[in-house]
C-alpha cells in the first residue's frame, strides 16, 4: 500500500487505479491533498475558497462507499479537483478575483465543470486568477497574488496560475484551465507541468453566448501525458447546446500512447524573424528541446509565417476588446463599480467604445486570412513550435513587464503576443516543460497543431516525455520539505 505522504506524488492515473482496485481510499487521497494544501498554499495563494475540509472527507467517504458497492461514478471517481475561478461551479464563491464578486454564488455549473461532477471529481474549491481572467499574472485584490512555484519571489503567470501552481507542489492532481491570449500555456511553462489549449469547439465552456466567434477556450492541465489526455476525454464532447461544438468522440484522448517521432515535420517560428523580443535564454531552451526531438528523427526546420506578424497582432487587438470589453461594459457603464475595475478592465472596455461593426468585420478577415496561410504552413510541417512565453517569470510585484530585452511594450498584453498565432488560427497547442534557466526559472516550448489535432499533441508529448522525463526535478519549496 502507498503510504499516504507519497501519495500526492502520484499522477492522476495511478490514483485513479489504485483507489479503483482498493489499495488506497478516496479519503486517504484527499486528506493527502488536503494535508498538502495546509503546508504549501499559505505560503503561494494558489487555491482559494477551500471548502469545509471534514465534508470534503464525508465526500470521499462517500465515494469509497459507492465502490464497495459496486457504483463506478467515472473516470475521476473521488479525485479531487479545484475548479480555475473564471468559472462558476454550484457551492464554490465565484469571484473571479473581482471584489464586486466576492460573495456570489453560482445557480449552475459551467458545461465543463459539470462533466467533472459527472466524471466523479470531488470539487474541493477554486483555484486563482488575475481580476476578470485579465494579464498573465496572477494577482487580484480579493485573493492577493499567487507565487511562481520555483521561485516564490516571481510571478505564477495567468490567467490560470494558481491551478499549474496547485498542480506544481502536488496540492491538486489534475487542473482545469482556460486560455485566450495563453492563459493556459504561459502559467504551465512558468511551473514546469503541461496546459493544452483546445481547437474551438472541443470543451464548452459557456451557454450564455453560443453563436458568435470566441478566442477563449477551456482546456486540461496537468504533470504527465497519460493524466493530460485523461482530463481532455473528461472535459470534451460535443453538446447540444452549442452548436458549433465538435462532434467526434473524446474517448480516444483518454490513452494517449508515443508516437514515432522519426520523420515529424516541426516548422520553427522562433521569435517570428525578429518581431518578438525575447528575454535572452528562452530561445536556447526551446531549441534545446526541439534538438531532443531532432535527435530521434524529427525534422525540425526554421518556419517563417508568411505573413505579417503586427497585422494579425492589431487584428487580435480588436477582437480582443471586443470580447473581453464587451463582457466588462455593463460594469464600467455603472458608476458605482467602474471604480472598482481594474486599470487593464477599464481599458478593454474603452477600446471596445471605439470600435464600430466594420473594424470587427475586418478585424475577422484578417484572422481568417491568417487562418488560410497556417494551412499553407502545414502544407510542410506536421506542427509548428513558438516560445510559449517571451520572458521568464518576472518579480510578483510587478504588474506586467514594461520592457523586455530593452524594447518598449506598449500594452499591457503585448509581451504575451507568441501565444497570438495559435489563437488567431484557432489551432491546439500544448505547453512542454523546456527546461529551466540558470536562476531555475521555467520556459515551455509552445506546439501547435493543425485545426483538431489535439490527438497528434499528445502522442508528440508522450514521446518527448519518454525522452526528457520533462527533467522532473521538483521545485525546490518541495525539494526541501
Amino acid at each position: 500500500m502507498t503510504p499516504p505522504s507519497d501519495l500526492v506524488s502520484l499522477s492522476a492515473t495511478a490514483l485513479i487505479r489504485a483507489i479503483r482496485d482498493r489499495s488506497v481510499s478516496a479519503r486517504e487521497v484527499m486528506q493527502a491533498h488536503l494535508d498538502q494544501i495546509a503546508r504549501f498554499n499559505p505560503a503561494v495563494a494558489a487555491i482559494v475558497s477551500l471548502r469545509d475540509p471534514a465534508k470534503l472527507l464525508a465526500e470521499a467517504e462517500a465515494a469509497d462507499r459507492d465502490l464497495a458497492a459496486g457504483r463506478w461514478r467515472g473516470p475521476l471517481h473521488g479525485l479531487p479537483h479545484a475548479v480555475k475561478d473564471t468559472s462558476p461551479a454550484v457551492g464554490m464563491p465565484w469571484t473571479q478575483g473581482s471584489p464586486l464578486f466576492r460573495d456570489r454564488m453560482p445557480e449552475a455549473d459551467a458545461p465543463h465543470v459539470a462533466r467533472l461532477r459527472q466524471a466523479g471529481a470531488i470539487l474541493i474549491g477554486k483555484t486563482n486568477i488575475p481580476e476578470f481572467g485579465l494579464g498573465s499574472h496572477t494577482v487580484n485584490p480579493v485573493f492577493g497574488p499567487t507565487r511562481n512555484a520555483y521561485d516564490p519571489s516571481r510571478s505564477a503567470g495567468g490567467s490560470s496560475g494558481g491551478a499549474a501552481v496547485a498542480l506544481a507542489l502536488r496540492m491538486l492532481p489534475l487542473a482545469d484551465g482556460s486560455d485566450h491570449a495563453g492563459s493556459l500555456r504561459n502559467p504551465a511553462a512558468w511551473n514546469g507541468v503541461l496546459g493544452l489549449r483546445p481547437s474551438p469547439g472541443r470543451v464548452p465552456l459557456r451557454t450564455d453566448e453560443v453563436f458568435l466567434p470566441d478566442l477563449s477556450v477551456a482546456g486540461p492541465m496537468a504533470r504527465c501525458t497519460a493524466d493530460l489526455g485523461l482530463l481532455l476525454s473528461v472535459l470534451a464532447g460535443p453538446d447540444p447546446r452549442l452548436p458549433l461544438s465538435i462532434q467526434e468522440d473524446p474517448a480516444p484522448f483518454a490513452t494517449p500512447q508515443a508516437r514515432d517521432l522519426a520523420g515529424l515535420r516541426i516548422g520553427w517560428l522562433g521569435d517570428c524573424g525578429g518581431h518578438l523580443a525575447t528575454e535572452p535564454g528562452v530561445l536556447d531552451l526551446c531549441e534545446r528541446a526541439l534538438g531532443v526531438m531532432a535527435e530521434r528523427g524529427t525534422r525540425v526546420a526554421p518556419q517563417g509565417l508568411g505573413f505579417d506578424p503586427e497585422e494579425l497582432w492589431q487584428a487580435w487587438r480588436v477582437l480582443r476588446a471586443w470580447l473581453a470589453g464587451g463582457a466588462l461594459a455593463p460594469l464600467w457603464r455603472d458608476p458605482r463599480t467602474r471604480a472598482a475595475l481594474k486599470p487593464d478592465a477599464a481599458w478593454e472596455v474603452e477600446q471596445g467604445l471605439k470600435l464600430d461593426a466594420f473594424a470587427i468585420q475586418a478585424a475577422s478577415a484578417v484572422r481568417s486570412r491568417w487562418y488560410a496561410q497556417v494551412l499553407r504552413l502545414f502544407e510542410t510541417a506536421d506542427l509548428l513550435a513558438l516560445p510559449v512565453a517571451q520572458t521568464f517569470p518576472f518579480p510578483v510585484e510587478e504588474a506586467w513587464p514594461r520592457a523586455i530585452a530593452g524594447r518598449a511594450m506598449d500594452t499591457y498584453h503585448r509581451w504575451m503576443e507568441s501565444a497570438i498565432p495559435a489563437t488567431m488560427a484557432g489551432c491546439p497547442a500544448i505547453s512542454l516543460p523546456a527546461g529551466r534557466n540558470p536562476q531555475g526559472l521555467p520556459m515551455g516550448l509552445q506546439l501547435i497543431a493543425p485545426p483538431r489535432g489535439e490527438a497528434l499533441l499528445l502522442a508528440v508529448a508522450a514521446s518527448y516525455e519518454e525522452a526528457t522525463g520533462f527533467d522532473r526535478e521538483a521545485p525546490p519549496v518541495l525539494a526541501g520539505a
